[in-house]
């Protein structure tokens, strides 16, 4: 069957994201430039070095773009990037002025292509994803405040580059395993980075992140290397798909590379928590031995379940474990038929397990994973 042609509006607003894609960079920096000019209110909720928001707002209107003609999933993508605005202090009015700077950077680096019915595709489509994200974020506004405070409780450094942090909100944090949030430390502040939950919901409401410094990470370095019992940092909404239908009784096929065994943990809890009656397959993944910082804990809890199997993986240095890349190791231990698959950990890992579990005939439905990096259209951190 032949895929549907895109509406009128989605060929636009795509030729017009084509057009400016080799120009990019320049096309972002005008918008931010017109923005702050037109509008210098809203340079405080941005954080002090743009270098990392310069490809974010490109991004999602990309991702937009790709969701325009299927209203479900656009109104999700856009309803949790709202929510998660909230944080930033984003209120309704900001959005009329991002629009502005947006249409001024498009005519100008989209010359070619742009048209007057052109910029009335675009007037339509931001209206709209506009309007999708202000209602989230007021539906958002009723339950739930734009952040919580959270203290410090335990901090443990497991390599000289990963922590295990666990926190204490200031009230109620409901989410599910599997879940993310963003983070915010007092050091680097409107700069957010996203971390997993590394555990189901607990009944002391504690909360447990697994971070690993990297260069340059201005918020992983502080968690890492500064922040300590009695710290106090900021968490935004929980986000994220990648969670646990327990209505199914497949098997989860899990893979967890670096400190993206965090929310693999998590599930197997969530798991745990509903009855274990589901198998459970867990790869977890590393470039030397000594980066699985937390096999203890996860041939612990192989030991208490015996529906769980745990693997690991080393890809560098030979040793008792499996070897080579992970997605290699999963295919060679199938088939997987029978099962869903949950990835996490460094972007590139993730794509190259789904081409791979793509490729040995697992449809891609099945396969669940976040991209944790994604951008919203308005102000945010990294």
């Amino acid at each position: 069957m032949d895929a549907k042609p895109p509406s009128p509006d989605a060929f636009l607003i795509r030729r017009t994201l084509q057009e400016i894609a080799p120009v990019a960079d320049k096309a972002t920096s005008y918008f931010y430039a017109l923005l702050f000019i037109r509008h210098p209110e809203t340079r405080e909720m941005f954080p002090v070095a743009m270098d990392t928001q310069r490809d974010r707002l490109l991004k999602a209107l990309l991702t937009a773009a790709e969701q325009m003609d299927d209203p479900a999933a656009l109104t999700a993508y856009l309803s949790g990037l709202g929510r998660g605005h909230r944080k930033y202090g984003t209120r309704p009015e900001h959005y009329p002025a991002v629009g502005e700077a947006l249409l001024g950077a498009l005519a100008r680096y989209a010359e070619k292509v742009w048209t007057p019915q052109t910029e009335a595709a675009w007037v339509r489509t931001y209206t709209a994803i506009s309007q999708i994200m202000i209602d989230a974020s007021a539906a958002a506004e009723r339950t739930a405040p734009p952040w919580w405070q959270a203290e410090v409780v335990a901090h443990e450094c497991r390599t000289p580059d990963v922590a295990v942090i666990t926190v204490r909100p200031d009230q109620a944090y409901p989410f599910l395993a599997g879940q993310y949030t963003a983070v915010e430390t007092p050091w680097w502040p409107r700069v957010w980075r996203h971390y997993s939950f590394a555990s189901a919901p607990r009944d002391d409401g504690l909360l447990t992140f697994h971070v690993r410094a990297v260069p340059a990470g201005w918020v992983s370095n502080a968690l890492v290397n500064r922040a300590a019992v009695g710290d106090v940092i900021r968490l935004g909404p929980p986000a994220g798909c990648m969670t646990v239908d327990h209505g199914s009784d497949a098997g989860l096929l899990c893979l967890g590379g670096g400190t993206g065994i965090a929310p693999i943990k998590a599930l197997i809890e969530d798991v745990a928590q509903h009855g274990g009656n589901r198998e459970m397959e867990v790869f977890y993944g590393a470039r030397r031995r000594g980066d699985l910082y937390d096999l203890e804990t996860m041939l612990a809890m192989q030991r208490e379940h015996s529906w769980l199997s745990v693997r690991t993986v080393v890809s560098d240095t030979p040793t008792d474990a499996l070897t080579g890349p992970l997605p290699e190791a999963v295919r060679d231990h199938g088939p997987w038929e029978a099962y869903d698959a949950y990835l996490s950990g460094p972007p590139g890992l993730v794509r190259s397990s789904m081409d791979t579990l793509v490729r040995i005939g697992m449809p891609a439905h099945r396969i669940r994973h976040d991209e944790l990096d994604e951008g919203p259209l308005v102000p945010v951190g990294r």
